[in-house]
């Protein structure tokens, strides 16, 4: 059995056993792909340039977009590439860097949503304050704790993973490095810090969430006192986004890494991992422009300029 020291590469899972059904996926992925490029990019481009946007909720706005591009970048055009040149080859540094930028992005995104979470309350809850609690340095502070959050989770998650002995192989069951297909592959017995490192993961994440659902209970009890029927539509337009994406990042992340091992199977596990690694950031976009008129507009601007510019 090799060991780690002479894996010099990883074998992924392949989307399909005939060339006819991968090119099939290779279109599929690149769709998807184009469209969260495209989603998120309106939508950096959107408040960056529109000056009434340059609030507090959409500068973590733009930051969720930034995030949710690198995250989509990490996984589906290694997976293209693979597809189009007909391998499953991945280098073991490629691996390891893949890991690391995909736990960040995903660690950065749970973060900065808890603090938009936090906005949303000091917003609905202590108008008067918001101004004091959510000024540009303050936001600034948190966006940067969030992705700096991130880079310390993701260097000890990485860390821990591949200091790890592989005795099972070099195939990894999954169209993309994911920790626990890696798990999978080390020596027996040897997993046991890491699985811990896992379980302290889902308790911050368990913490995270507390926070954000007892924030709503607080927004709903706020707006349902509202007695401005305009004021309590203004404010669900706001926050049911956000709720909306913090519900689809964590229903999947949790089913994908929690879900029994009797109910596991390969073509379930790449469904799930698609599922978490590749839907949320190419629905988010749409889940946010949907119910709010400021990006709407904002962005109906900016299609209009670049129709404009490049007849």
């Amino acid at each position: 059995m090799p060991n780690s020291s002479s894996i010099s590469e990883f074998l992924l899972l392949p989307l399909a056993d005939t060339r006819q059904l991968q090119l099939l996926h290779f279109w599929l992925l690149l769709g998807i792909y184009l469209a969260a490029l495209l989603g998120n990019g309106l939508i950096i481009t959107a408040v960056a340039c529109d000056q009434h946007l340059h609030t507090p909720m959409y500068f973590f706005l733009l930051n969720l977009a930034l995030l949710d591009l690198g995250c989509i970048s990490t996984t589906l055009p290694k997976a293209m590439a693979n597809i189009l040149w007909d391998t499953r080859a991945i280098s073991y540094a490629g691996c390891a860097a893949q890991v690391f930028l995909l736990i960040f992005f995903m660690s950065a995104e749970f973060s900065l949503l808890t603090i938009m979470s936090y906005d949303r309350y000091v917003a609905i809850c202590k108008p008067l304050h918001y101004g004091t609690l959510m000024n540009s340095r303050a936001c600034a502070t948190m966006a940067a704790a969030a992705w700096g959050t991130g880079v310390l989770y993701s260097l000890l998650h990485t860390a821990s993973t591949f200091s790890l002995p592989l005795c099972q192989g070099n195939v990894v069951n999954q169209f993309f490095c994911e920790i626990p297909q890696i798990l999978k592959l080390s020596c027996s017995g040897s997993y046991l810090r890491e699985v811990v490192f896992l379980f302290f993961s889902a308790s911050l994440v368990l913490a995270c969430f507390v926070f954000i659902v007892v924030s709503y209970v607080q927004i709903f009890m706020a707006v349902l006192r509202m007695p401005s029927e305009q004021g309590r539509h203004k404010a669900f337009s706001t926050c049911l986004p956000h709720l909306a994406v913090v519900s689809l990042f964590l229903s999947t992340i949790f089913f994908a890494y929690l879900k029994p091992p009797s109910i596991s199977s390969p073509l379930l596990d790449l469904v799930m991992s698609l599922l978490y690694s590749v839907i949320p950031p190419t629905l988010n976009p749409v889940i946010y422009s949907m119910r709010n008129k400021e990006i709407k507009l904002s962005v109906r601007k900016v299609l209009q300029y670049s129709l404009f510019q490049f007849p």
